[in-house]
């Protein structure tokens, strides 16, 4: 079932493509993307993601018999080389990207939009919170960070192969959602309304910004609805997944 030779070579050819998925651009190119855990790889695999092979050491093949002939075993200086973490995992996976474009998402009633997010950290887990609080799809606009990128995989503790994410421009999200109603989550804004008076039994998309600028002037200009967070005066603001997290939850309730 596994490969009998075992791969101890950091300059092997397989070897060296795979730690190429760990750049951006080697990921549009090539459309794959690294898993890296027991867990992520178990939830892809059981989500119907493609895996093209599951690296990991002597120790651990029978932990990934579901992949059967996927799983290569390699040495420990070999995994190292191919994960992106600190502490090593038992195995990392080569999978192949979901595609989704606009027209697949156009039917969704309950919408995240998401511009111009930079920390993976951020993204990742704004998609495991959208996905517990029951939305129906993600959009990305703007300068956001890959939705492949390993921090971003592994925060989304599987929930990035549960609900399509899609990257358009706002334009295109405002023509194809044009019967939704945007809500902007804002600060220090005129005609903001508290989060929990908004109507969220009707086709909605809620949009957030960046960390460090919030929306931009033009996702703000096509909101119909702006609201923020109310919060103590002794502090000035929250974390973006911890205040997109709330304002998911107040939308579900």
């Amino acid at each position: 079932m596994h490969e009998s030779e075992i791969i101890t070579s950091t300059s092997n050819t397989k070897i060296k493509e795979t730690v190429k998925l760990q750049q951006k651009k080697y990921r549009n190119q090539t459309g794959l993307f690294l898993l890296e855990g027991y867990k992520p790889i178990k939830e892809a695999f059981e989500s119907g993601i493609e895996l093209h092979c599951v690296y990991t050491t002597e120790k651990y093949p029978e932990k990934f018999d579901f992949c059967k002939d996927k799983v290569v075993i390699v040495s420990q200086q070999v995994l190292e080389k191919i994960s992106t973490t600190d502490s090593m995992p038992e195995a990392v996976a080569v999978a192949k990207q979901q595609k989704y474009n606009i027209e697949s998402i156009k039917q969704a009633k309950r919408v995240a939009l998401i511009e111009n997010i930079k920390d993976a950290g951020n993204l990742g887990t704004l998609i495991r919170s959208a996905c517990a609080f029951s939305y129906d799809a993600i959009i990305l606009c703007g300068d956001t960070v890959d939705i492949y990128n390993p921090k971003v995989v592994r925060s989304t503790v599987g929930a990035l192969f549960k609900l399509p994410v899609v990257s358009v421009s706002l334009n295109e999200a405002k023509q194809t959602f044009s019967k939704s109603v945007f809500i902007a989550s804002v600060v220090n804004h005129k005609d903001i309304v508290n989060p929990e008076t908004v109507d969220y039994t009707k086709p909605f998309v809620l949009m957030l910004g960046s960390e460090a600028d919030g929306l931009s002037d033009e996702a703000i200009d096509v909101a119909d609805v702006k609201t923020t967070i109310p919060m103590s005066s002794k502090t000035e603001s929250l974390n973006l997944s911890t205040a997109g997290s709330i304002l998911f939850y107040i939308s579900a309730r």
